[in-house]
């Protein structure tokens, strides 16, 4: 199943985005409403918030005051974190209960309004942020829910604020406008990337790469790389010795085809083609079928064998080269990236490269660029480069 993750801030139009999921046939899990049914009266959840801040957060007939609660936890940070450690553990649990429960071919989205805070955008195969202007978030909170403004304010405070949710933000849906407009973002949204996602992924499938022409350098793909090599030390741990952005789109200021290039190192191969495959596979980036090397400096020598796998997404593109750390190709990679950084001409002159041999080969992409005997030279002025500053990978 795909699992999506989506948050918000208060008084964005989350709850909107998931009722047009839900209609879409998403399976919502509500983190609020698990969050109500962990502490509901009865439960350990909420013998233990009373023991933590006493009787005076419950109601007449015993049950938790939830704005008596949030009066004391939003003003008070230490206190707001106590509330957390008594609640999160009991929402991740039934959350994952909920998520089980889900059919094999679902889209489950786990509607999450502090996502961020607790750091759970990697446990997702992709998060989407409903982003709103804060003097628009104000105003519904005051004609929706009766909130004042100092309240609305504290609120929208002790979240995360817009930077940090774009941080992990795959899709940035924007509800500023109508209910329609937002509508439509979702159903485009499911359409054209959720369910084919999905699909993909339940048929250990790589998305088809389409046409990648060099792009104009984009300053989102470092943060791009770091959304999806959290995806990848969450599902291989300690057993992905170190995950690298490698590639053209690691050398800022590059043209390059909109592909983001990561290499995973691990022990072995053979490590490589065992659960290490099936968990990458589980975690959006299924195996490329088919023998791959890659192309030793200088050439002539016997080729360096690695494991390819790329991206279930449609709407992202990931070339994942698993390698055994300290190998040639490893090597030769974090070389190639870091003296490309470091030297403008030669930057200059591997675009120039690039542009003529696709524009001669369209079909073979950046991958016939490793061929050309550039890369030869290029290979000797880097080993030179890196004894001259003592670079180490």
């Amino acid at each position: 199943m795909l699992r999506v993750g989506l948050t918000g801030g208060i008084g964005s139009g989350k709850s909107a985005v998931a009722a047009r999921l839900a209609e879409r046939g998403a399976v919502i899990v509500d983190a609020d409403q698990v969050a109500r049914e962990v502490v509901a009266p009865g439960t350990a959840g909420l013998i233990e918030i009373v023991e933590a801040f006493s009787d005076a957060v419950l109601d007449a007939e015993g049950a938790l005051d939830r704005a008596a609660l949030g009066a004391v936890v939003f003003a008070d940070e230490a206190a707001r974190r106590r509330l957390e450690a008594i609640t999160h553990p009991r929402v991740r649990t039934r959350t994952a209960e909920l998520i089980a429960a889900a059919a094999p071919d679902a889209i489950v989205v786990n509607d999450v309004p502090l996502l961020v805070e607790v750091g759970l955008a990697p446990t997702y195969h992709l998060v989407v942020v409903v982003q709103t202007a804060v003097p628009t978030r104000l105003e519904r909170l005051a004609r929706d829910r009766g909130m004042s403004r100092a309240e609305a304010e504290r609120r929208i405070a002790a979240q995360a604020d817009d930077a940090r949710r774009r941080a992990v933000a795959d899709v940035v849906l924007t509800n500023d406008g109508s209910l329609s407009a937002l509508h439509d973002a979702v159903d485009a949204l499911w359409r054209q990337r959720l369910r084919p996602y999905e699909e993909n992924l339940r048929q250990r499938r790589v998305a088809p790469p389409g046409q990648h022409d060099p792009a104009e350098a984009d300053a989102s793909w470092p943060e791009q790389y770091a959304r999806l090599a959290a995806r990848i030390r969450h599902a291989l741990g300690a057993d992905a010795l170190r995950i690298d952005h490698i590639g053209s789109t690691a050398v800022p200021g590059l043209a390059a085809q909109d592909v983001i290039d990561i290499q995973v190192a691990v022990s072995s191969l053979a490590d490589a083609d065992g659960a290490l495959a099936d968990r990458l596979a589980g975690a959006g980036f299924p195996r490329v079928p088919g023998q791959w090397w890659d192309d030793p400096r200088p050439a002539g020598r016997a080729r360096w064998q690695k494991r390819l796998h790329g991206s279930a997404d449609p709407a992202r593109p990931v070339r994942l080269h698993v390698r055994v750390a300290d190998s040639p190709g490893w090597r030769y990679a974090l070389l190639m990236r870091d003296h490309l950084r470091a030297d403008p001409d030669q930057r200059s002159a591997y675009l120039l490269l690039k542009r003529d041999l696709i524009d001669t080969a369209p079909e073979a992409g950046e991958s016939g660029t490793a061929r050309d005997p550039w890369f030869d030279e290029e290979y000797l002025r880097a080993e030179q480069w890196a004894a001259q500053t003592d670079w180490r990978p």
